[in-house]
């Protein structure tokens, strides 16, 4: 084959990851205009003083979207520049935590100085940053951070305790013009809690208490009546990133094949997923999953949103998924005992996606949030059982 016919026969992919099929759920960003995270330290990151990318409203200190991500987080949290809180979020902004919302600054400044009173010395260092430059306009983020903190100041969990901290929490931030419209919060509770010494289902039985119960409307299963659970078909002729997550969501977390995890990562793949647990390999891969749907095993999952940054070779992505799974609490498993309650999980997934192929992967969700759903049930059905 002549120089020529061998830089034909492998253009073609390249340009098809381009022109991929419209997807509403699959969005882009391209690498060359921002500076990735990587292995940056956040003072390298901070020095650097070249503009990179034109972006319209945003104040023009900011190099790039990444940039700003990182520097309003360290200004708001590290810097504890609260105010810079009034000139990046939107006075509608609309905030989710697993299954609670907020709308509007005022609870976006309480919860952050409600945060910081009960971690004064929280540091919030970058892992990733994900994002998109959307049709309309919006800037997308899935910023991944692994924080340290020490527990001096009382919480909504409990009294203080002294207790240092690690865990992981990921934000995902939808910005118009130098402000945060929407954002999605997913921390690792469970493992904060846990880490203070505390009683998980105790911390969540007190937030139940204090919870108002939102009316739900059916059960959400993965089959549609009697029919088998969807799998997802390719939207694109040759190999192609939005239809590579979106199978693979499809194939081992709705239709539940954990045998077909194979299909989908190395052999040597690493699962990081909440309370600090690293798992390496098909075996443990597959394993994570089993003991989380035995806990829900007929939830349906539904995927939110699928950002997508190309990091080199035309089948290596850094990928961020935001996903819920809804269903009812009737096994065995991750969440103990079954209680028959009705729940939802918010989660969000970082893939390191290298030549088509998972080779690391950062799953996240609350886990206090979903035993506070169970704990609430538990709640309801005692004092229905009382009025009897």
């Amino acid at each position: 084959m002549s120089v020529k016919e061998k830089k034909n026969t492998e253009t073609p992919e390249y340009k098809i990851e381009k022109k991929q099929m419209p997807d509403p759920l699959v969005f882009f960003g391209d690498t060359s205009e921002v500076t990735p995270v990587y292995h940056h330290d956040h003072n390298e990151l901070d020095a650097a003083t070249a503009p990179r990318q034109q972006m319209t409203g945003f104040e023009e200190k900011y190099r790039d979207f990444v940039d700003f991500i990182l520097r309003i987080t360290h200004e708001i949290w590290e810097e504890k520049g609260i105010g810079v809180i009034y000139e990046t979020y939107h006075n509608d902004c609309v905030m989710h935590f697993g299954t609670t919302h907020s709308k509007g600054l005022n609870p976006v400044i309480s919860g952050t100085l409600q945060a910081l009173h009960a971690f004064p010395d929280r540091r919030l260092i970058a892992e990733n940053v994900v994002w998109s430059h959307d049709s309309d306009d919006t800037y997308y983020s899935s910023h991944r951070i692994h924080s340290t903190a020490t527990n001096l100041g009382d919480s909504s969990f409990g009294p203080a305790t002294g207790k240092s901290l690690q865990f992981r929490t990921v934000a995902d931030c939808k910005c118009y013009k130098n402000r945060i419209v929407e954002e999605w919060l997913v921390r690792d509770n469970l493992h904060i809690v846990k880490q203070m010494g505390l009683d998980p289902l105790h911390v969540a039985r007190k937030l139940a208490s204090a919870t108002i119960k939102n009316p739900t409307f059916g059960l959400p299963e993965n089959r549609d009546g009697q029919f088998l659970p969807e799998i997802y078909q390719a939207k694109n002729n040759q190999w192609n990133i939005g239809d590579f997550i979106q199978e693979k969501m499809s194939v081992t977390w709705g239709a539940r094949y954990f045998n077909k995890v194979k299909n989908y990562y190395t052999p040597n793949a690493v699962l990081h997923t909440v309370c600090n647990q690293e798992l390496t390999g098909y075996h443990s891969i597959r394993g994570w999953l089993t003991s989380f749907f035995a806990s829900f095993p007929n939830a349906r999952v539904q995927l939110e949103r699928v950002t997508c940054n190309q990091m080199g070779g035309a089948r290596d992505y850094d990928v961020s998924v935001r996903w819920r799974v809804a269903g009812m609490h009737e096994g065995i498993g991750f969440f103990g005992q079954p209680s028959g309650a009705l729940a939802e999980i918010l989660g969000i997934t970082q893939y390191k996606v290298r030549d088509g192929l998972i080779q690391e992967e950062w799953l996240t969700f609350d886990g206090i949030d979903v035993l506070r759903q169970i704990e609430e049930h538990k709640l309801r059905m005692a004092a229905a059982t009382e009025t009897e």
